[in-house]
């Protein structure tokens, strides 16, 4: 992490939290945040759609950011189940997550797909921020490297600048396994991700671009992996149901 890139802590709740715990939670990270004379760093969360309304509410005011966990790449027509970027924005989100590993999976979502949903967001004004990552295979084959380069390449949206975009490194294989990476192999993939974006959107885009690491980042190794030369953040799953750990991981940040 550089001084040019303020950090990023993410926190996705995925498919958790009913709406008395959701508000709690965003309640108590709100209160915490306003006591900080001059954070160091940003905060963002990311409920399940149910919960937008409610926690944007307890978070006003407070400096966290709203996002949220996908969006479609179409701003409104018949697709039952789904929601705009547009919606999110009406919601107040300012930014969104496309194509974490559990869509990839669970949705079949392709890097052509990412790429439109991402593109999408940029253009509803949102800051998207694209996931990318290896499974345990593709890393037991020596592609990791190649993997996050390709769906990097392929992911990436038009316009994207370090303004509007963020991305998100997740080795599949370490996301809520407790597993991760050393710190040479987070470093490795983070800068081989510098390195790409130096060569797609220009020096000053890629220097001042944020890369957050997320896989099973808690306040045991928070410290190490954020120090980091480039990583600049944490997409914190699990972790970041707990306001005790959530915050722990965001005061580590240097």
């Amino acid at each position: 992490m550089t001084p040019s890139r303020r950090p990023l802590i993410a926190g996705n709740w995925k498919m958790n939290g009913m709406r008395e715990d959701g508000q709690a939670l965003a309640t108590e990270l709100a209160g915490r945040l306003r006591q900080e004379a001059a954070p160091a760093f940003d905060v963002l969360l990311c409920p399940p759609f149910t919960l937008i309304a409610s926690v944007g509410a307890a978070i006003a005011g407070s400096g966290l950011h709203l996002g949220g966990q996908a969006c479609h790449a179409k701003g409104k027509g018949a697709h039952t189940g789904d929601v705009s970027a547009a919606m999110l924005a009406d919601l107040g989100c300012a930014f969104v997550l496309a194509g974490h590993s559990e869509r990839r999976t669970d949705h079949g979502e392709t890097n052509a797909e990412v790429k439109a949903k991402a593109g999408a967001a940029l253009a509803a004004g949102l800051t998207a921020v694209v996931c990318i990552g290896e499974t345990e295979a593709e890393r037991k084959a020596g592609k990791t490297l190649h993997v996050n380069g390709t769906q990097l390449a392929e992911s990436l949206p038009a316009g994207a600048t370090a303004a509007n975009t963020v991305i998100a490194y997740e080795p599949v294989w370490a996301i809520g396994t407790g597993l991760t990476p050393t710190l040479e192999e987070a470093q490795e993939v983070h800068a081989l991700i510098r390195a790409e974006l130096f060569g797609r959107l220009g020096p000053d885009e890629a220097e001042n671009l944020r890369i957050l690491y997320g896989g099973s980042m808690k306040p045991g190794n928070a410290s190490e992996l954020l120090a980091l030369p480039d990583v600049d953040g944490g997409l914190i799953g699990g972790a970041s149901l707990d306001a005790d750990d959530f915050w722990a991981i965001a005061q580590s940040c240097p």
